[in-house]
């Protein structure tokens, strides 16, 4: 497949033994109760995942973005709660940290991050910034110790349970998107508030909540990268958790098409199993062609940042086709199962609740259309 390496196909070979084992029998549950997989995080650092597309040099596994990609696609095939608490862990709150921390900044951060100590977090989306992500509202003011934070950021996961929060405000506001800086924000610092979880359709052993800043005084050492780059930084950071959302929606799409096809293989209608009629044959096939074409986009967008060239097109149609891709899947295994694929008794309900939020989270399929527009210059 995809002409993986040995080291890539042993990866997913553990990745899949450990969710199958120890995520999968408990993600029913954890989707009724909302309980946050806090433990299989831990799990997860122990087994060096939390590391994994991170170079041995800082400290990380050095598996690279293939890695990686096959292994969110492996954990959300049995649970998308988990595979997006990973997924964001990595792509967008250890990301910023690796790609623009000074040296004090990694060796402060990465090593507990890596091991699964607490997570990262990635304050972004504002009530009126989402899809126009540079139209931040939250502001930094420059002060003698440092830095005074307001503003507010929406949808932000992982919050309740990180060590660390990347936080993007205004710092120069006549300058538009170029007057745009991150920060390093810490839980616990005073004036920030983190409040209680979104109630949501899907994805609900997720952690989604509400960041607010109230005169959050944080040192000056504490901005990332440099003053004003925020904006570009971000824009990067989101071509990379393309790829992340990607590896989900194919992961989501694959688990649809093995429930519909072990359905249609056991379930009898007219003295036949379903899979014998071709109505469901033409289904089954449809989705298995499309599963595949958009795990091949994932895995050439993975493959061109491992080689350090461009990817941001092939990452914006990877998430744009397999996002949808999941949903058609979702909605398709729903239709297999009739009136079953209606029932919490059977998973595919929560698949469709799943996969929608793929269509949203790191710019929607409308952005993902503009985004390659302006790639076909247009």
């Amino acid at each position: 497949m995809f002409g993986l390496t040995d080291e890539q196909q042993a990866l997913r070979k553990m990745v899949r033994s450990f969710a199958e084992e120890t995520i999968a029998p408990g993600a029913a549950e954890r989707d009724l109760t909302g309980e946050f997989p806090l433990d299989i995080v831990r799990q997860m650092g122990k087994l060096g995942l939390l590391g994994l597309p991170f170079s041995e040099d800082e400290g990380g596994t050095g598996g690279g973005t293939v890695s990686y990609a096959l292994a969110v696609e492996e954990i959300s095939r049995v649970c998308a709660s988990t595979g997006i608490t990973y997924a964001a862990d990595l792509s967008l709150g250890i990301s910023p940290i690796y790609l623009f921390g000074n040296q004090e900044q990694k060796k402060k951060y990465l090593p507990s991050l890596f091991r699964g100590e607490y997570l990262a977090s990635f304050g972004l989306t504002e009530p009126e910034a989402g899809s126009d992500a540079g139209g931040t509202r939250t502001r930094a003011r420059r002060t003698d110790k440092g830095w005074v934070l307001n503003g507010s950021k929406c949808f932000i996961t992982n919050a309740s349970y990180a060590g660390v929060i990347t936080a993007t405000a205004v710092t120069d506001p006549g300058k538009g998107t170029k007057g745009i800086s991150a920060f390093l924000v810490e839980p616990g610092t005073p004036g920030l508030q983190i409040n209680a979880p979104y109630k949501k359709l899907g994805l609900n052993a997720s952690n989604t909540t509400e960041i607010v800043f109230e005169d959050v005084e944080i040192p000056a050492e504490n901005l990332l990268g440099e003053e004003n780059k925020g904006f570009s930084q971000f824009l990067q950071i989101l071509d990379g958790g393309r790829i992340s959302i990607g590896a989900m929606a194919v992961g989501v799409a694959q688990a649809s098409l093995d429930a519909a096809l072990k359905y249609a293989k056991e379930r009898k209608q007219f003295g036949k199993t379903l899979s014998s009629f071709q109505a469901i044959q033409f289904k089954l096939a449809d989705m298995a062609t499309q599963v595949e074409l958009s795990r091949l986009m994932v895995l050439q967008a993975a493959k061109l940042k491992d080689a350090h060239l461009p990817f941001g097109r092939e990452a914006a149609m990877a998430k744009l086709h397999a996002s949808e891709t999941a949903t058609r899947a979702a909605l398709e295994a729903i239709q297999i199962h009739g009136g079953y694929g209606y029932m919490k008794d059977y998973p595919v309900e929560r698949y469709l609740r799943d996969a929608k939020l793929l269509e949203i989270g790191e710019g929607t399929s409308e952005i993902q259309r503009l985004v390659i527009a302006r790639y076909l210059g247009c």
